[in-house]
């Protein structure tokens, strides 16, 4: 059965149509992902599913059972909220009902008028049933409970949002989207601005979750990793392909190819029969015009039929060449330190590049992978060590904060001031290779988009011709095809590479060499991405061999810890009968608040009100107490479990 169903959308913006068409049907439990171009329409065709969008013709269906949730780009807009309270949101209208029930209660104990009395407890009681079935008892610990899944500290969640890593503030949003209980995921690039452990363990969170989602990104590796389906937004609709990116690029290359048979065919039979045409003329006899009648019915049936394959999206297509050629030895760093008025951001960091290798550095977000790059250009100065390049380097580098561009500049003058000797014809050719055409030159620089402002980037780096290029995330900002395009022009590059990136996509196909920065040290890996993983499963797989582990009482390790399950067990079990009681309690308070003797009588029902209040406030303290109890014990289960293993 189908958990959505879209049918013939069309969604327009003006005279602009953006979608046009758009049909597919998503089933339980799939896992798709929605690629194509920047600006092709894949936010708008979520922002049609969530409803902020109207679509002018179709229809979107979900099942009786679909609880969406929408993962978008830009979130958490009040960075002042704490970590908890952000994701409290989600609870809103509990949290007004709530709000209610103190007004309420205020007003009882201010000693109404009869009549107003029997309003206000009727209403309270309405609002103390809604309350209690929607979850507002256990709202708070089950909040707390996902965070603390989700890999928070205690201490984390009451920092503010503005303080939270681009991974942490995307695991708020999931825990919003687990405490919603949504079984379709709308995920709009949610790998954007996480760190490699972040992504994997989104990617971890993505493989077991039991809904279905529908991801836009353009992290190919990650595609591979979460999805079965590809929706591929082309031409202002979507085709479906079965399988992940590689699958489905595989696929399009093949439809495209038998497109192209069938198009050259028919034209190729489309002449063949024009000649017999032709030659029947040339007859000009009376039963040649029948036989020429009958032939330019098959050529209508023909043209009729024919679809001519769609060109593919225009994309940047460009070469890094070297000027010169550098020495064999390009950069030696030795034993460089690092660090900002506090501890130190690295430490011992060796490393050791030669002229034509592709080096990349990866690490976690904030361990200085970007500060290392500015020492190595001079803007920083390491506290230690020694770095020394070599003779003839030539340095060229990408900054992922887009900050070296001039905002009050047109396109063309930000190339055209670097190299004043080019002419204007040869400054707008460089342009258009860089889809920059026609009056685009003539944009102001602060008016372009990430992705456009990446390119103009890579354009003056390409103009560069150095021999030695750093790159900060360069993939950041650009869709699938201007990814590709760079991939091909870096895998050509007769110069040596040295580039920060988490696009494991691009490490697997271009690295040699990988180092992994830490506080204590850079470690080299003599592979690609792939290769680390195989080497990091082999190290944390011997880490406990190597250990000298002490020798310890496993008979008296595990009386102590089957002494500890008991009196875990002993204690929630108390809490649960506590939690039953409070339960009792309430129920029998609420009948006596019904009885009309009690609800005639405004002191009974002050007296019986404020008794429900102070056993709710218990109830939730049980509750909180009963979820850290099921966590301790959980986490004791499961240390009794590997000490019998």
């Amino acid at each position: 059965m189908a958990i959505l169903t879209v049918n013939n959308i069309t969604q327009s913006f003006g005279e602009e149509t953006v979608l046009r068409g758009v049909t597919f049907e998503l089933q339980k439990g799939e896992r798709v992902g929605l690629v194509g171009v920047n600006g092709s329409g894949k936010t708008t065709l979520f922002k049609v599913l969530t409803g902020e969008y109207t679509p002018d013709t179709g229809s979107v269906v979900f099942g009786k059972d679909t609880v969406l949730g929408y993962m978008e780009q830009h979130v958490c807009r009040d960075l002042e909220k704490t970590a908890f309270d952000e994701v409290m949101t989600v609870f809103s209208p509990l949290l007004q009902m709530e709000r209610e029930l103190e007004e309420v209660s205020a007003r009882l104990s201010a000693h109404p008028g009869e009549e107003e009395t029997q309003g206000l407890i009727l209403r309270q009681t309405e609002l103390n049933d809604r309350f209690v079935d929607g979850g507002g008892l256990t709202c708070r610990s089950r909040a707390r409970s996902a965070l603390l899944g989700l890999g928070f500290l205690e201490e984390q969640l009451q920092n503010p949002v503005g303080v939270l890593s681009g991974g942490q503030k995307a695991k708020l949003q999931l825990a919003k989207m687990l405490l919603s209980g949504a079984n379709l995921l709308l995920l709009d690039e949610p790998t954007n601005h996480l760190d490699i452990p972040s992504v994997e363990w989104l990617e971890d969170f993505l493989k077991n979750y039991g809904g279905a989602y529908i991801v836009i990104s353009h992290d190919r590796y990650f595609l591979d990793k979460v999805t079965g389906r590809t929706l591929e937004m082309e031409g202002k609709t979507v085709t479906s392909y079965k399988g992940s990116y590689s699958r489905y690029l595989d696929l399009k290359a093949e439809k495209r190819l038998a497109m192209e048979r069938v198009y050259e065919n028919t034209q190729r039979e489309i002449k063949r029969i024009e000649g017999i045409i032709e030659q029947q003329r040339r007859w000009n006899q009376e039963r040649n015009y029948v036989t020429i009648a009958s032939k330019q019915k098959q050529i209508d049936r023909l043209e009729a039929t024919l679809e001519k394959p769609e060109e593919d999206p225009e994309s940047i297509r460009f070469q890094f060449k070297a000027s010169r050629r550098s020495g064999d030895d390009v950069l030696t760093a030795e034993d460089v330190s690092l660090s900002f008025d506090g501890p130190k951001l690295f430490d011992h960091v060796n490393l050791e590049i030669k002229r034509g290798q592709k080096v990349f550095l990866i690490g976690p977000n904030g361990c200085g992978k970007t500060s290392l790059f500015k020492i190595l250009l001079g803007q920083y100065q390491p506290d230690g060590g020694l770095v020394k390049l070599g003779a003839g380097v030539d340095l060229g580098y990408y900054e992922q904060s887009q900050m070296s561009l001039h905002d009050e500049k047109t396109v063309i003058d930000e190339i055209w001031d670097l190299h004043p000797r080019m002419t204007q014809t040869e400054v707008r050719s460089a342009l258009a290779v860089f889809l920059f055409k026609g009056e685009d030159v003539f944009k102001p620089v602060g008016a372009l988009s990430g992705g456009e402002r990446a390119r103009v980037l890579l354009l003056k780096l390409m103009l560069s011709k150095a021999n030695f290029l750093l790159l900060d995330e360069p993939t950041n900002h650009l869709d699938i095809g201007s990814c590709q395009a760079l991939e091909d022009a870096l895998q050509g590059y007769d110069g040596t590479l040295f580039v920060v990136s988490h696009d494991r996509y691009l490490i697997n196909k271009l690295a040699d060499r990988l180092y992994v920065l830490g506080k204590d040290g850079a470690k080299l890996y003599p592979g690609n991405y792939d290769y680390y993983l195989e080497k990091r499963q082999e190290e944390a797989e011997a880490a406990p061999r190597e250990e000298a582990a002490p020798k310890v009482n496993l008979y008296k390790l595990r009386k102590e810890r089957e002494s500890e399950l008991r009196k875990k067990r002993t204690a929630l079990s108390r809490v649960e009968g506590q939690i039953e009681e409070n339960d009792r309690e309430r129920a029998a308070l609420a009948e006596k608040l019904e009885q009309p003797e009690v609800a005639a009588d405004y002191q009974a029902v002050t007296q019986t009100s404020q008794e429900i209040a102070a056993l709710e406030a218990q109830g939730e303290a049980l509750l909180q107490q009963w979820t850290q109890l099921s966590e301790e014990l959980e986490a004791l289960e499961e240390a009794a479990r590997e000490l019998d293993s």
